[in-house]
């Protein structure tokens, strides 16, 4: 069994999934995405940075840091039949908050109100339409960087000229989402291969509730509600190893904020008291033997 994984750099989450390959008795071989060359057209027998051929590996687990690298890794070793996980179709989907809505929207999953918009103008009208408060989002992007609460018009104005000006054209399409009054918390909710194994509270008196924003992690119970939301949202995008931000409304109505395919663990682990590595692993393993 052959197995590799894609980083850009060994993190924290890399460091626990290593150990956690070895408790299994294998040890992957760890692909640093900044040594890859690839020639485009010679397929999978060329050596990949291991000295393995590509096509030798049962699966490759992608966690490259650098969303555009892992893309087109995942897009290129599927074209040539290797297995990874995530898919490039997943990964593409989750990528993209665009594209996560429409996925979302055709499997009627419930989320915030979202709009879309590509000139000053019309993305003024496109908040107006949503209401204030707002969010600005980048479309691509994490760790809640560049995110805008966006309070009245003249706030929304001074938004969209910096990022007219000052952005490239990924900040000139203008993501706009409904603001939801959450209660000082957001739900992040890890599904595995169909299973919501585990989910934790983000709390924060910031209204961004990111752990890597300072965010505290405390457990979050799976309700049969909690559940059967995150499993919805995961087969829309196509499954796999999955992070699911849930907003609670004011309600307490669920809502599928974001997906993240390559996501961040390591505080995670000790609140639920699941050891989410050993979850990615044993499904990893389930994968190349469905796959065999």
């Amino acid at each position: 069994m052959q197995i590799a994984v894609l980083v850009t750099h060994i993190r924290a989450e890399e460091k626990l999934l290593i150990n956690a390959f070895a408790e299994a008795g294998i040890e992957p071989d760890i692909i640093l995405d900044r040594d890859i060359n690839i020639n485009l057209t010679a397929g999978a027998q060329q050596q990949a940075p291991s000295g393995r051929p590509w096509a030798d590996y049962d699966l490759v687990l992608e966690r490259c840091v650098s969303t555009s690298r892992g893309l087109y890794l995942l897009a290129i070793l599927n074209r040539w039949g290797i297995h990874t996980i995530n898919t490039y179709e997943t990964a593409a989907i989750c990528a993209d908050k665009l594209q996560t809505t429409l996925a979302l929207a055709d499997a009627n999953v419930a989320q915030p109100a979202s709009r879309v918009a590509f000139t000053p103008e019309t993305a003024l009208q496109a908040i107006e339409r949503v209401g204030y408060p707002a969010v600005l989002k980048p479309t691509t992007g994490s760790w809640g960087r560049l995110l805008a609460r966006v309070n009245d018009s003249d706030s929304a104005e001074a938004i969209i000229e910096h990022r007219q000006t000052l952005g490239d054209y990924n900040h000139h399409t203008y993501y706009v989402q409904s603001y939801v009054n959450k209660p000082g918390r957001d739900i992040r909710a890890f599904v595995i291969g169909g299973r919501t194994i585990c989910a934790i509270y983000r709390s924060s008196e910031h209204w961004i509730t990111n752990t890597a924003r300072g965010g505290s992690a405390t457990n979050c119970p799976i309700t049969p509600e909690l559940d059967d939301i995150c499993q919805r949202a995961a087969t829309a995008v196509g499954g796999g190893i999955l992070a699911i931000d849930v907003l609670e409304d004011a309600n307490g109505e669920l809502l599928i904020n974001e997906i993240n395919h390559t996501m961040e663990f390591r505080n995670s682990s000790m609140p639920t008291g699941v050891d989410i590595p050993a979850e990615i692993v044993r499904y990893a393993l389930a994968q190349i033997e469905v796959l065999a």
